[in-house]
């Protein structure tokens, strides 16, 4: 079966949390680096490129959602975890995980370079970090593969560094699992147009 591609106009409009995924040989390494390889050219403030991309596919896929759910285990309350876990199957079934960091070298070479504006690097590399997220994921949904963006961090942060030898200085942000949608999104609601954009 395959994946049914998009245009990125359609993308953006038709875009939503695909939470259950599953695996479609079609979904290859191959496929998602060129994804990545049109991602990369997402702005960031300076140029500074502070963003970091691993991916875990596969086996090492599995592995990372088993990382999540032993660590929850302990958090969630007995009651709540069964439902904990069917959450995190939707994820698991999947093809693959991008992990997104944010190198912190770069971001206090930076600060460096440009003392004045120290303070502002830390919020210009996370935004910085969004619009690659949003880029991935719009070129992710444009050739039909679905996908949603996670925050399991920061208590899997040391386990996941450990297991994938992920340098000191590269701090995760956020998760996201894709793989052929295995599910239908509901409607999504927006505030008036009017309230969001202003014209003078």
């Amino acid at each position: 079966m395959s994946v049914t591609k998009t245009n990125l106009k359609d993308a953006i409009i038709n875009r939503r949390s695909i939470r259950k995924v599953k695996k479609n040989e079609n979904i290859t390494k191959e496929r998602i680096n060129e994804v990545l390889k049109t991602a990369i050219h997402a702005p960031s403030s300076f140029n500074m490129q502070s963003g970091r991309i691993v991916v875990v596919m596969n086996d090492e896929h599995e592995k990372f959602w088993d990382i999540i759910k032993e660590t929850l285990r302990s958090r969630v309350p007995e009651e709540n975890f069964g439902a904990t876990v069917e959450r995190l199957q939707g994820f698991r079934d999947g093809v693959g995980t991008i992990l997104f960091f944010e190198n912190q070298e770069t971001i206090e070479q930076m600060q460096d370079k440009a003392p004045s504006y120290k303070e502002q690097f830390p919020y210009w590399s996370h935004q910085g970090s969004a619009m690659l997220q949003y880029a991935i994921w719009m070129s992710l949904l444009a050739e039909g593969i679905g996908a949603s963006l996670q925050h399991y961090n920061p208590i899997i942060d040391e386990e996941v560094k450990k297991t994938w030898d992920i340098p000191g200085k590269w701090s995760l942000v956020a998760q996201m699992p894709f793989g052929e949608p295995n599910e239908q999104p509901g409607e999504k609601t927006f505030l008036p147009f009017e309230d969001v954009v202003k014209f003078y």
